[in-house]
């Protein structure tokens, strides 16, 4: 068995280097991707918290109350829909980015936990999926069975080059280098999550996908027809605002960039988690992924010496500022693996 090394850098693959944490230095004191061939991630507790501690695996069972706040959550922004017809499109952009934006990113969150199958239990699978393109209608554009498709990637080969899309690619962490660069970047992060794996790791449309944009495009027509152009650009305007330059986006950048050597994922225990679904406990949902994130608090208060001990952000807001103004951090600033994929015997 080939032991696994490392190599540096992004635009240009040089020779295999010896085994090291510390990623190269690029002129303008921009820091290289750290890359390794290996076929796995660093093991987290998954094995050894549940031997330890038996009600760990009591955790792993639906949220009872997930179908409800997502229930309540689409009601919210359809009423936003009839509030805002009437509004200056001042106050309609306000309202999309302080409150729709809150929601919708908020309901893409809703998405990944139901992903999980946290929503209904994995015995019922197609009840979660299409509850997740019903958590889809307010955010305007057919999501939720695409992210389920490649989110199964991004935890089975975690930082897998060309396998998840996560990792931004060779151009963003070429191109986004300067803070006012990387400003632009988190700007435009809605445009880069959705578009990248087109250019990463196409793949073929599921017959779930044609459903969910069917169902989007109706529910779309149905809002424009009975409230006009203006509920509809609120829709838009709060998923593309919220998941852009927002307080809440800084857990796309907290979970897996390298803020500190040797360590790829990150949690957040503050206040946003309320209004996230508990995405802020992602180590611990890396290590459970089957723990919806409503019971992901108690992991960490079950088994708190896996976890007190590790690294953590404790404000996202801080995430971003530290993210636009530190050369050692960038969209080149993640853990990125080659994996050697077993060969399909058929």
């Amino acid at each position: 068995m080939r032991t696994p090394v490392l190599y540096l850098g992004w635009w240009q693959r040089p020779p295999l280097w010896e085994v090291s944490l510390e990623p190269p230095r690029w002129r303008g004191g921009r820091t290289a991707c750290l890359c390794t061939r290996t076929d796995r991630a660093v093991p987290g507790p998954q094995r050894a918290v549940p031997a330890k501690y038996p009600a760990i695996k009591a955790l792993m069972r639906p949220d009872p109350h997930l179908k409800w706040t997502v229930l309540g959550l689409v009601l919210a922004q359809l009423l936003a829909c009839w509030l805002v017809r009437g509004l200056a499109w001042r106050w309609l952009f306000f309202w999309a980015y302080t409150f729709g934006g809150c929601v919708n990113h908020s309901l893409t969150l809703a998405i990944h936990d139901i992903s999980h199958n946290t929503a209904f239990g994995t015995g019922r699978a197609a009840h979660n999926r299409w509850f997740a393109i019903f958590a889809n209608l307010p955010i305007g554009l057919p999501y939720a069975a695409s992210f389920k498709k490649y989110h199964v990637d991004h935890h089975r080969y975690l930082g897998g080059d060309g396998l998840d899309v996560d990792v931004p690619t060779r151009l963003e962490g070429w191109l986004f280098c300067t803070p006012a660069r990387k400003l632009l970047w988190l700007l435009l992060q809605p445009f880069f999550y959705s578009l990248r794996p087109l250019c990463v790791h196409p793949k073929a449309m599921t017959r779930m996908e044609v459903l969910n944009a069917l169902v989007q495009l109706a529910a779309n027509a149905t809002i424009f027809s009975l409230w006009g152009l203006k509920s509809m650009v609120y829709l838009l305007a709060s998923s593309i605002l919220g998941l852009g330059l927002h307080p809440i986006s800084g857990h796309f950048v907290a979970e897996h960039y390298m803020f500190l050597k040797g360590h790829e994922t990150y949690s957040y225990y503050g206040p946003l988690n309320w209004i996230t679904f508990n995405v802020g406990y992602h180590v611990e949902h890396h290590d459970f992924p089957s723990i919806p994130g409503c019971n992901l608090p108690l992991v960490r208060k079950i088994a708190p010496e896996y976890y007190d001990h590790l690294p953590q952000h404790h404000s996202w807001v801080k995430v971003l500022w530290d993210f636009v103004f530190e050369d050692s951090l960038g969209p080149f600033a993640r853990v990125k693996r080659v994996y050697k994929l077993a060969e399909d015997p058929l």
